[in-house]
């Protein structure tokens, strides 16, 4: 698994970078258009997700993730080898490149990441899972940001032909992979765990919805606001995928000391409050910084909430529970993604940022709400 998340990890970086310049810079399309396609990107991850998930629980684990697996060298072989916007749209949606994620977290190739989280949860106990969780996210991210490095070193389109190289060689890591627990065949669409999916679901669709908002358009905010180059970016990218990666070991200390919930109302509620700074003080320093805290901010306690979610559901339903929360999650990060694309595009930048804030404000709230009385 670690293998198989490295190679995607770096794969993803090198996309996530290259990505927007093709569509804004070499292509010239608006940044409308990048948002139409990051949303039917999110769209499709979140059907490939949820099926996956379901097939993950009821079929065979290992057989769905290959599944999943071959879709991101599909995409990129798909953008390197045309120009038309119908067929990268096709390959934006195969390949999950929605940036409405950290690539630790699946961000590029996210259909993937929620079978690659019930696998880690059938090969791991309870009290080991945040450390899991962490250290392979920390280890993706880190293979992540080396990938948004080395894209300054390869031209636009043949960063694709390497990425879609890499992602394939990851599909062929699966087979010696051995797993304990069988696919449950019974009650396919019972889940003894409703409501806690639903409190993490409806949780999860805040955290789209506000994902969806900035994430994808961070990039563009710095090439609109000061004209950064794609090599000078990638720099910028390298620096804040470091941090966020070694933010991400800080998890099983926040959950030792904090909790499940104050680790994610103390993180959150930081990262809230530099997205509303960001547009306000567009001064270079100033949004670098936002930009290196931002991530790590937000990615700092997804292991403490992954581990606490697999937790509470019962095991033959995390696969259908982390494919439920990614679906809802994603659907409701298309819509912030639609609404900033034109919000950029009428050069309204800032709003996509203030609405973050009240958007991760009530998010935060229903963390409370629902799980001030958990032991997690």
């Amino acid at each position: 698994m670690v293998i198989f998340r490295l190679f995607r990890s770096l794969s993803a970086g090198m996309i996530a970078i290259a990505f927007p310049y093709r569509i804004l810079v070499d292509l010239k399309y608006s940044t409308s258009t990048l948002g139409l396609i990051y949303t039917a990107a999110t769209i499709a991850t979140a059907i490939f997700g949820l099926l996956f998930g379901f097939l993950a629980d009821i079929y065979s684990k290992k057989i769905t993730l290959l599944m999943a697996a071959v879709l991101l060298p599909l995409s990129a072989i798909l953008i390197f080898s045309s120009n038309n916007l119908f067929l990268l749209f096709v390959a934006a949606m195969l390949g999950g490149i929605s940036a409405t994620g950290s690539t630790s977290g699946g961000g590029v190739g996210g259909a993937a990441a929620p079978i690659q989280n019930a696998i880690i949860t059938d090969l791991t106990r309870p009290q080991e899972r945040t450390f899991y969780f962490s250290l392979l996210m920390f280890l993706g991210s880190i293979i992540a940001a080396l990938g948004s490095l080395a894209a300054k070193f390869l031209s636009n389109k043949d960063i694709f032909l390497l990425a879609a190289l890499l992602s394939l060689c990851s599909a062929l890591v699966i087979a010696p992979i051995k797993l304990t627990r069988t696919a449950n065949h019974e009650n396919k669409f019972a889940l003894k765990s409703a409501l806690t999916i639903g409190k993490f679901t409806l949780t999860g669709m805040l955290n789209g919805l506000s994902q969806g908002l900035v994430a994808p358009f961070l990039i563009p905010f710095f090439v609109i606001t000061f004209n950064i180059s794609e090599s000078v970016m990638a720099n910028y990218a390298f620096i804040s995928g470091i941090i966020a990666s070694f933010a991400l070991l800080a998890a099983p200390y926040l959950k030792r000391r904090f909790g499940f919930l104050r680790s994610i109302i103390i993180t959150r509620g930081l990262g809230t409050t530099l997205a509303v700074i960001m547009p306000i003080f567009r001064i270079l320093p100033v949004s670098l910084f936002i930009y290196f805290s931002m991530p790590a901010l937000r990615v700092m306690a997804l292991p403490v909430q992954q581990s606490a979610m697999t937790d509470m559901v019962d095991s033959e339903e995390v696969g259908r529970a982390l494919g439920v929360n990614q679906v809802t999650r994603l659907v409701s990060s298309s819509l912030g993604t639609l609404f900033s694309g034109y919000m950029f595009d009428i050069s309204e930048i800032g709003l996509p940022f203030y609405t973050y804030g009240a958007v991760m404000g009530i998010n935060i709230f229903l963390y409370y709400k629902f799980f001030k009385d958990s032991k997690e």
